[in-house]
């Protein structure tokens, strides 16, 4: 079983799925590791602004900061290897990483409903659930 380690930029809250204006993309991704997970691969995520210490802990996350700065985030580490920086990847690079078979390609908004694909997400912070926004 893969494990993927996804190092986020700072938000209002763990996955940044809150407020009055959601960014498709990060419902995109949420789904995509919710897909993951309903398929055996252990997700662990991390926001600047909640834990900065998981960010310097990581050789490879710390790197591409020193470089790039926080364009570097979002930072995606599988099985201890950075394999994305910068961006938020498709579901089919996270399947291809994980050797998980992508059915279909991930939605685009939450709204959008694929055979197959897991229900919406939910979610909570590793601890308790957290209040954003």
């Amino acid at each position: 079983m893969s494990t993927i380690h996804v190092f986020d930029p700072a938000m209002c809250c763990s996955t940044g799925i809150c407020g009055s204006s959601v960014d498709p993309k990060l419902v995109r991704f949420a789904a995509d590791l919710d897909w993951l997970k309903s398929n055996g691969t252990n997700v662990q995520r991390f926001n600047l602004s909640q834990e900065p210490g998981a960010f310097v802990a990581m050789p490879g996350v710390k790197s591409a900061l020193e470089a790039r700065g926080e364009e570097a985030l979002p930072v995606i580490v599988v099985d201890g290897e950075v394999k994305s920086v910068g961006l938020y990847p498709s579901r089919e690079e996270l399947a291809g990483w994980t050797h998980t078979i992508a059915q279909t390609s991930s939605p685009a908004t939450a709204e959008v409903a694929i055979p197959g694909a897991p229900p919406a997400p939910t979610f909570q912070t590793r601890g308790a659930p957290t209040k954003c926004c």
